[in-house]
Order: structure tokens, then C-alpha cells, then sequence
């Protein structure tokens, strides 16, 4: 495969320049910075089918939601999607030096363990979550939310991309470890 690749109807850029372009650190492996920004990608589409629903869009039995429903399926997208963007972190500058304008701690080097444990946990975390909902849930929630087939089948394409995000987050978060528990030599 060419290390050059057409985006959007630019010239030819090298990989190691779409990666510059995605503010990846230079020492961190293609597949880590891929890795990394496919995390907010696949928590994107639930995120997206909450809206729709609290929107009144019909990709569910019940249309639009109360406001207490609303403001949680709202925070719970806001949040994950939050969560997701700081997978980033462990790709780019702001992972290994806290940017100077956050107070107290700005300018200070992250520490290494600081970022890892609390990704490897969080990754764990997912996919304790993922494994007991498919194993226990997922049939009873598609058949009470949705009416339809073409809605179970959109509610299973925005939410299954969800059991990458532990994965995905796992393998980033152990080449950061890699990457910064290495001595320079």
C-alpha cells in the first residue's frame, strides 16, 4: 500500500503528513493515532440516534421524550462522546504535557501511569458494560423501544459500533504505555 493517499481533491499527502494534520505526536504508531480517532467515530451514531429521539425523529416506539428523559439522554450523549474525545490524549501533545492554560497544573508532564490506569480501567469498565447488556439486555430493550424492523435494524447499526470503543481504547492506551515507559536511547 502507497504511503501517499488523496484527501478530498487535495494533492497527494504522505501519511506521516495526515498525521501532522491530525496533531498525532511524530513517535506514536499510525495504528495508535488511527485507533485513537476512531474512538469518538464509534460512539458517534448512538449519540446520534438519542438526539433523533429526543428530536421526535421515529427511529423509536416512543417519539421525542419527556424533559427529565431528554436532559439524560442528552448528558449521557455529551458525556460518552466526552469520554471518547479523550482517547485523543493519548495520541497527541495535550496527553503528554498538560496544556499551559489549565491552572495549577498547566505546563506539568502527565504522568504516564496517570493516563494508562485510568484507560485500562475505563476500558475494562466497557466491556464488563458491553458483554452483561448483550448478554442480558440488548433482545429486551430492541423489542420495547422499537416497532419496526427497519428500526430495530437502525438501532442495532448506531449502537453496535460501541463494542469497538474498549478495544480500540485498550490498544491506545498500551501503546502510550509503550511509548512512554520506553527510555530514550
Amino acid at each position: 500500500m502507497s504511503s501517499r493517499m488523496r484527501m478530498c481533491g487535495q494533492p497527494c499527502v504522505s501519511t506521516m503528513e495526515l498525521m501532522v494534520k491530525l496533531d498525532a505526536l511524530p513517535d506514536v504508531p499510525r495504528w495508535a493515532v488511527l485507533a485513537a480517532h476512531t474512538v469518538p467515530l464509534v460512539t458517534l451514531p448512538s449519540g446520534l440516534w438519542r438526539i433523533a429521539q429526543v428530536a421526535g425523529l421515529p427511529v423509536a416506539e416512543q417519539l421525542g421524550r419527556n424533559g427529565h428523559e431528554a436532559v439524560v439522554a442528552m448528558s449521557l450523549t455529551l458525556l460518552t462522546e466526552g469520554l471518547a474525545l479523550l482517547t485523543l490524549g493519548l495520541v497527541r501533545p495535550w496527553g503528554d504535557v498538560v496544556p499551559r492554560w489549565l491552572p495549577l497544573v498547566g505546563g506539568r508532564r502527565v504522568h504516564t501511569l496517570a493516563a494508562v490506569v485510568p484507560a485500562l480501567l475505563g476500558a475494562a469498565t466497557l466491556c464488563a458494560i458491553t458483554g452483561w447488556f448483550a448478554c442480558t439486555q440488548a433482545a429486551v430493550l430492541i423489542g420495547r423501544v422499537t416497532q419496526t424492523s427497519a428500526q430495530q435494524v437502525l438501532l442495532v447499526a448506531c449502537y453496535s459500533p460501541l463494542l469497538a470503543w474498549a478495544p480500540l481504547l485498550a490498544v491506545t492506551a498500551l501503546a502510550y504505555y509503550r511509548r512512554r515507559a520506553t527510555p530514550c536511547e
